[in-house]
């Protein structure tokens, strides 16, 4: 029986997990950030357990016009449940600390993990059915066009850009996953004989990265530009010609998407992003099927009047030169660096 038993740090973990889940209560989980020319102080609309704050009111005016239902926390079944779950979670992680069983911190870690899967199932559902079930006899209607907020990250609807993140509540629930994770993975390991003892730290690590595949998502490179969906982040123009588009990720995954060189060498220019924050930039090839090529001092550039693009930039990349030397050859124009562009 001893061999069952938590050890005792292990025990005022999920002590302090439990406490971590009832403050769970008194924050937002969950926020949804909108910017806009015509709001730049930003909109945010927050959600709580068992209910919606923020900009509700704001945002709800802006949804009539594009066909979008109002929200209501009355409206949602999950805000009379949520709170009820948050309790049962914090009893039980009362209870196994209490109890002192192994078997028993699995069960509870299996059952907080599945919870936090499903609660992120329906929360992507939520935001799809409001995103697409729009009123056909809006004020505003884009044909084609669905507002459906990220599930986390940033995404361009319109002229507003929208940007999806955990909240206060949000986060401590992420840290109590994480702390479960790492206090099974500690226990399966204790149990198991071994000649030599490792570090703990190399064990949080190994633990860290485990809960990370159930609470993090994350993704590298930059997102192909959807023409005749996305909006230039400058202009606000829906992008309309796949040839001269570019796009800027910064160091917190935010995207900016760009249909014209003129757009984005302006932004820049302008000072729209912070040059530290800027992680990567990419420009659309002019050559091939468009695909988005990264902006460094390597890169062929080249500028025409009779190239027309979408701003009147005209200026076109490409991926090599055999490329651009047929391009060349049709049009008259001047060869460019990278630095004309970012300057």
């Amino acid at each position: 029986m001893k061999q069952d038993k938590l050890k005792r740090w292990v025990r005022s973990i999920v002590f302090v997990s439990a406490l971590l889940i009832i403050g769970v209560l008194f924050f937002p989980m969950w926020q949804i950030q909108l910017s806009a020319p015509q709001y730049p102080e930003g909109l945010a609309l927050k959600i709580y357990p068992g209910k919606l704050g923020g900009d509700v009111d704001i945002v709800n005016g802006l949804n009539h016009y594009i066909g979008m239902k109002t929200l209501h926390a009355k409206d949602f079944i999950e805000f009379t449940v949520l709170p009820y779950c948050i309790i049962f979670f914090a009893a039980l992680l009362l209870i196994t600390a209490l109890v002192n069983r192994k078997k028993l911190l699995y069960l509870t870690t299996g059952l907080f993990i599945v919870f936090a899967i499903i609660a992120m199932i329906d929360f992507w559902r939520w935001e799809y059915n409001y995103g697409h079930n729009l009123n056909p006899d809006a004020a505003i209607q884009v044909p084609g066009m669905s507002y459906q907020p990220p599930l986390i990250g940033y995404k361009q609807l319109l002229n507003f850009g929208a940007y999806s993140i955990p909240d206060v509540g949000g986060w401590l629930f992420i840290v109590t996953g994480i702390l479960l994770v790492f206090c099974i993975f500690m226990e399966i390991r204790s149990s198991k004989k071994r000649k030599k003892k490792n570090f703990p730290g190399t064990s949080l690590a190994a633990a860290l990265l485990i809960a990370s595949v159930f609470f993090t998502s994350c993704s590298s490179g930059p997102q192909p530009i959807q023409v005749g969906k996305d909006a230039c982040s400058y202009c606000k123009m829906t992008v309309s010609d796949p040839r001269f588009g570019g796009e800027i990720i910064t160091t917190k995954g935010k995207v900016y998407k760009f249909d014209d060189m003129h757009c984005f060498s302006s932004f820049l220019q302008e000072g729209k992003v912070a040059k530290d924050d800027i992680k990567e930039m990419y420009v659309a090839d002019f050559s091939g099927n468009h695909s988005l090529i990264k902006g460094d001092e390597n890169l062929l550039l080249f500028k025409s009047d009779l190239l027309r693009s979408p701003m009147n930039g005209n200026i076109a990349a490409f991926s090599n030169r055999d490329s651009l030397a047929i391009v060349m050859k049709k049009l008259k124009g001047i060869p460019l660096n990278w630095d004309e562009i970012i300057k």
